[in-house]
């Protein structure tokens, strides 16, 4: 009795795991700036998988993450919405942020509802990647280390003008004095 019960049950679980046929969708969201800085553009791509066997509908991506007080959004839209995706294909989309202030920063998943088959009225949900936590460097220190530091050479430059200057004034002056003595002795 017991060895017929755990049958039934396993059948039953591995009925339940199968893959119904319905619309699998895989949201990755990728911060694409190798520096983060203050004030400056940050791009943002979701790319959106159906690896499922029917399309999707209906489908909801949103991304509450980027708050108006820490981001100004600069071009792109954080929620989008689309009609179908068809099995096998993907899309994505691209967002310009830019930060208003400096520090650390959570960058949180975005997510994603949509109807595993079409005509179906069950609402799937799912996360995107979660890029993680990420520093926001201030503009000065960027500016600091990426710069061309134009005024620093132009400093060295003025500052070295003395040192380099003066011994030659001395040089000229004499090789000059001794070109005009030997040109009155021919």
């Amino acid at each position: 009795m017991l060895k017929q019960f755990l049958l039934v049950l396993t059948v039953g679980i591995s009925q339940l795991n199968a893959d119904d046929g319905s619309a699998r969708l895989l949201l990755a969201k990728q911060i694409h700036n190798k520096y983060l800085v203050e004030g400056m553009d940050i791009v943002v791509k979701y790319s959106l998988y159906n690896v499922g066997d029917n399309a999707a509908t209906n489908i909801q991506v949103s991304d509450n993450g980027f708050r108006n007080e820490d981001f100004e959004l600069v071009s792109g839209q954080t929620q989008f919405k689309l009609d179908r995706l068809g099995p096998g294909t993907n899309t994505s989309q691209t967002v310009v942020v830019r930060p208003r202030k400096f520090g650390y920063f959570n960058f949180t998943a975005a997510e994603v509802n949509y109807s595993g088959s079409e005509g179906s009225s069950v609402v799937l949900t799912g996360l995107s990647s979660d890029p993680g936590q990420g520093v926001i460097i201030a503009a000065r220190d960027y500016e600091k280390q990426f710069s061309s530091h134009f005024l620093d050479w132009a400093a060295f430059a003025v500052m070295t003008l003395p040192s380099l200057g003066i011994p030659f004034a001395l040089w000229w002056s004499s090789k000059s004095k001794y070109e005009a003595i030997a040109l009155k002795k021919d």
